[in-house]
């Protein structure tokens, strides 16, 4: 029992008095990191990789051809029938299932949209629809989800099926929703044009 009115100092002296330094001829002795040595490549980055290949797309280099706006989204890969695309754009192909991504964060609603194109084109489904709002309820009224759409839709194993996709028409969700046309399975008959 220590006694009373002992200080900080004669406290840790009574605690150690049995200890004995190492004999060992091999000192380690902890060195901390330098911080000013880098990885030799940056450790991965969602954001920064989907913003990369929005980068791309919108400068040609990635597989489809896309046209943004504050309103309006529209892509396809390249070579894409003119007059699919018109039709896609008029919302003249019924849409045969769609998935609400309101309420949803950016991680929940990639994974949801990635699992349903997948079921959908495994059901050989050819038209869907995505309604991801128009961001009036998010942090600065800014529509998230609406800016990921295009990545999300030309990577991972959705963009092998993804043809085309389109702003919806205003009876269909308008700017907070997008039409997405899936490829043809095989021994399914064409679109009529």
């Amino acid at each position: 029992m220590e006694k009373i009115g002992s200080t900080d100092t004669e406290i840790f002296l009574k605690a150690v008095e049995d200890v004995e330094p190492l004999t060992s001829p091999k000192t380690i002795v902890t060195r901390y990191p330098d911080v000013s040595i880098r990885p030799p490549h940056p450790a991965p980055n969602e954001e920064l990789e989907a913003m990369t290949q929005l980068w791309e797309l919108v400068h040609g280099s990635a597989d489809m051809d896309i046209s943004f706006s504050d309103e309006y989204i529209e892509g396809s890969i390249r070579g894409f029938d003119k007059k699919l695309m018109r039709r896609l754009r008029k919302g003249e192909f019924p849409i045969q299932d769609y998935l609400d991504l309101h309420g949803l964060t950016k991680r929940e609603a990639e994974a949801r949209v990635r699992n349903f194109l997948i079921k959908s084109y495994g059901l050989g489904l050819r038209c869907v629809l995505l309604i991801h709002g128009r961001g009036l309820n998010s942090e600065d009224h800014i529509p998230i989800l609406k800016e990921r759409i295009p990545v999300w839709l030309s990577r991972g194993p959705v963009r092998k099926f993804v043809l085309a996709f389109s702003t919806a028409r205003p009876y269909d969700g308008g700017t907070g929703a997008i039409y997405v046309l899936l490829r043809r399975k095989k021994g399914q008959p064409y679109l009529q044009v």
